[in-house]
Parts: C-alpha cells; structure tokens; sequence
C-alpha cells in the first residue's frame, strides 16, 4: 500500500534533490530517539513524497528502495556538522515542478487536513522543524490538485508493481489487472461491447481512440478494473480532460463541462456541442455516479 510523506528540505534540498535521495541522522545530538528520523526506516518503494523548501513545494519524488544505513552525504559540507555522521539513506526519483506552490497561500485547502500529531507544518502554514512527516491520503490528494496532478496518476506505477508481487492470483489474471491500466487485453474487450466510439468527438475508429475507466483503475477493485461498464472510449484529448475531471457526464448521456474548464480550450475543442447523446446503462450510472461525485471539478453553469 502506497504511503505518503512530506519532507523538510530547506538546508539539502540541492544536495538531495540533486542527487536523487533523502538522507537523516538516525538519532538527535544527544542520542535521543527522533520520530522523523524513524520514518525513514517506514518507507516502502513506490511511496510518494513531497519535497518542501524555503516555503514551497518545489518537487515530488518516488521512493526507488527502502532506507540503508549511510554516513552523512559529503555534498551537505558544513551544512549537515550539527547532525550525526551515522544515518539513513533512502534512494527517491524525484520530479522538480515547473511552477512550485506554497502551501501558506492554501491553507484554506490544506489545514483540515494536517496529521493531528507530527505535523510537517503549522494551520498557518509555517514549517515545524522536523524532517520526515506522514501525510494523510487526503492531504496528499489536495496538494496533488494544487501542483494540477491526480494522485491517481502518480500511484498507478506502485500500484503496478504490487499487482506482480500479488500471491493470490495467478499470472494471467496479473497481466490482465496490469494490461486494463493501460486500457487494453480483457478489460478493452469487455468495454467494447458497450462502447463503439467517442460521446463528444463521434469518432469511431478504435485505433484512435483510448479506453478509459470511469472510476479510476487506482480505485477500482480487481473486478472493477476488468469491467467494461467501468469505461468509456474516448478521443485523447477527451480522455485527458475526463480523466482530470474537466467534464463528466450525465446518466442521460448528457456531457457535463467543470466550471474551472477554461472556455478558449471549450471553445476550441467544440465541447458544448457534442454528439446526438446515448443513455448510460445502469452499471454505467453507477460509476459515473462515482466520478461526478468524486473526481468532476464542478459544473459549468
């Protein structure tokens, strides 16, 4: 199961981001045992972290491997003489943002969700002095939307990975739970047999058009993912916006554009358009039901 975490970065954060890793002593100064330190030892590959310095979130990055013991990094010089030389080292891939946030400006957002103990930051959105710090999955699915992200996306590689280290299921029902991802193998077949072209484009040549899951393949259930009534096929800059939440649809058919949907890319695109609509089967309703509710970024009015 994926986990979450927020990293403190402010002194290191070129050394570590730079160098692909998070590093911290084990122990305080004085030998005193140090919860932030501890998290290191709880990270799992395929954890998520956000990485906060200098009071933005500049990069989000992937834990690679669990932590090993290491000595402090040379490259954090005089920086890095207040903390023991004996640490742990934990390998992270990490994605420097094109356009940082500050969490201060979100607070609004952000604070209902802060951990009650342990917090990597205060309700007015100042920095505790702490190192590593878990986040809920809600707080991380907020800052995933402030940064234009979905933590669906960010996790489905992890999820992945899991999905193969499975023991209750055999190899060809894996290949097919990994295959319904990518909207292909079994779980396109099932889909095809309710679907035959795009609900806003028209366009009915399957090679151009994506399979997409209605309620997201990192929420679905084994059963949900290889259900064709969990889908639609759309064009690919339709699935794009569906995916992200930009529009939805009724159950009538009906598309449904969000309000935060900028109007020259509506414009452009000929959303309000559409095609002659077509009726959503029950088990379809359901999911769209789901994604209305929990992924659409609200109505255009």
């Amino acid at each position: 199961m994926v986990r979450y975490w927020w990293v403190n970065q402010n002194q290191t954060y070129k050394a570590e981001v730079g160098g692909g890793y998070m590093w911290s002593p084990k122990r305080n100064r004085d030998n005193g045992f140090n919860e932030f330190y501890q998290n290191m030892t709880k990270l799992s590959s395929g954890d998520l972290v956000f990485s906060f310095a200098d009071t933005f979130i500049k990069a989000v990055g992937k834990v690679s491997a669990r932590a090993r013991s290491a000595e402090r990094p040379k490259e954090f010089g005089n920086v890095g003489n207040a903390w023991d030389v004996d640490g742990w080292l934990a390998q992270v891939a990490y994605e420097v943002l094109d356009e940082p946030i500050r969490p201060r400006d979100h607070m609004d957002i952000l604070a209902p969700h802060l951990p009650n103990r342990y917090s990597p930051i205060r309700p007015d959105g100042r920095g505790n002095q702490v190192y590593l710090a878990e986040i809920s999955e809600s707080m991380a699915d907020k800052l995933a939307s402030l940064i234009g992200r979905r933590l669906d996306e960010m996790s489905e590689d992890s999820q992945s990975r899991e999905i193969q280290n499975r023991t209750d299921i055999g190899a060809t029902e894996k290949y097919q739970l990994v295959l319904s991802r990518l909207g292909q193998g079994r779980y396109r077949s099932n889909l095809e047999r309710f679907e035959n072209r795009c609900r806003i484009t028209g366009i009915t040549d399957r090679r151009f058009l994506t399979a997409s899951h209605i309620k997201p393949w990192s929420r679905s259930t084994d059963s949900e993912k290889l259900d064709g009534n969990n889908g639609l096929l759309l064009s690919p800059h339709i699935d794009r916006l569906f995916d992200r939440g930009y529009i939805s649809f009724e159950n009538d058919g009906a598309p449904i554009l969000s309000s935060v949907l900028p109007s020259d890319v509506s414009s452009a695109w000929r959303l309000s358009e559409g095609i002659e609509k077509k009726l959503l089967n029950e088990q379809q309703s359901s999911y769209m039901d789901y994604h209305r509710e929990n992924i659409f970024r609200g109505r255009k009015f």
